[in-house]
Order: C-alpha cells, then structure tokens, then sequence
C-alpha cells in the first residue's frame, strides 16, 4: 500500500446467492473460499482497516473466516440489496476510523488481485475529490472502486440496489477509470461458477 495513503478496505459480501443455491460467498478457490481468497488479497495491500460486510447467512459465513486482523460487520438490512450494504460498511468505517478513502471490493471478483487493488491505491491522489474506478469495457464503470472521503456521506446514503456505480455516475468528472475488463467476471450461478474455477485451476 502507499504510504502516504490512509485507506480503508470495505468488502461487500452480504448476498444471499439465490441464483446459486448456496453461499457462494464459501465456494472453494485456489486452496481456500472465495470471501477468504478476497480477505487475503486485501491484507496483502497493508491496511489495518479491512471491514467485511455480512448479511445472509451471517453465522455460518463468520464461523468460516480464520483472518483475525480484520473487522466482520452485520448488515441486518441485507435484502434491501448492495447499497444498503455499502452504507452500512461506509457508516462503520466513519464511526470508527479517520481514513483518506475506502476501496470498495466484492467478495465474487476472485480474478481481482492484490497487485491490481495496489494499483488503484497508487493512482489515487488524496485530497482531490477522486474517484479511482474500475473500467468493466462498454463504458461501465464500477467495483472495485476507491472513493475519496468527501464522498463518505454519499456513499453511506445508498439503499436498495443501486450500489457504488451510482455515486461514479454523479461525478463523471472526478472519476479515474482503470482497466479491468480481464479481471471481471459475474459469479451468479453454479454454471458461471464451475467455469471460472475450471479456466483457474
């Protein structure tokens, strides 16, 4: 991580994979899950603020995770979608520490590596309003996205499922977009996920 950089690490992974039929949030990758495959990755970027968001399947998700160094939250208001998470993810983060910014990253991303969140962090310039995000091709922008704290009240406003991509959309003009179009992939249905895990193992 950059040094100069005070950012906190928010993982959203408080769906309940109905299209999956299981949490996919503990399906296996690489020798471990996916959530616990993106945990590793955020630790390898040296902050010692990584918040986790859980929401469906809480207890049995928690019992999972063996990081110790991170902070797992509860989002009881879970069904109310994505940006419902990431408010209460943004809320706890502006209680509880004073940060520079938030990447924001989901747990069913596991082509996202540590090398590419520490290329985000390294284009972000601090105190200049920015919006670090990642450019998905066809002119989405999206997660993983690092969001100057300016935008903390935003953020923490979402509800329902209109997720981070609504506060980038707001401030087009402050918006850094980095090439991801490799790294993404939807991990919406055991099909999507059987494939993806065949083309990495």
């Amino acid at each position: 991580m950059n040094q100069q950089s005070n950012i906190a690490i928010l993982i959203l992974a408080a769906g309940s994979s109905t299209r999956m039929g299981e949490p996919k949030q503990l399906l296996p990758w690489k020798n471990t899950f996916l959530l616990s495959h993106t945990i590793n990755n955020a630790l390898q970027l040296g902050s010692s603020k990584t918040v986790v968001v859980l929401g469906a399947n809480y207890k049995r998700i928690k019992a999972e995770i063996q990081q110790e160094t991170i902070q797992i939250v509860f989002n009881a208001d879970w069904k109310n979608g994505l940006g419902s998470s990431i408010a209460f993810g943004v809320k706890y983060i502006m209680r509880n520490y004073n940060v520079d910014g938030v990447l924001i990253t989901l747990a069913d991303q596991p082509l996202i590596d540590a090398t590419y969140l520490n290329t985000l962090i390294g284009s972000f310039k601090m105190g200049k309003k920015q919006i670090v995000a990642s450019n998905y091709g066809n002119e989405k922008l999206g997660v993983p996205a690092l969001f100057d704290s300016c935008y903390f009240e935003e953020l923490s406003e979402l509800n329902q499922d209109k997720g981070a991509k609504k506060v980038i959309e707001n401030h087009l003009e402050n918006v850094l977009a980095l090439n991801a179009k490799h790294f993404i992939s939807d991990i919406d249905t055991m099909e999507d996920y059987k494939r993806l895990y065949n083309e990495n193992h």
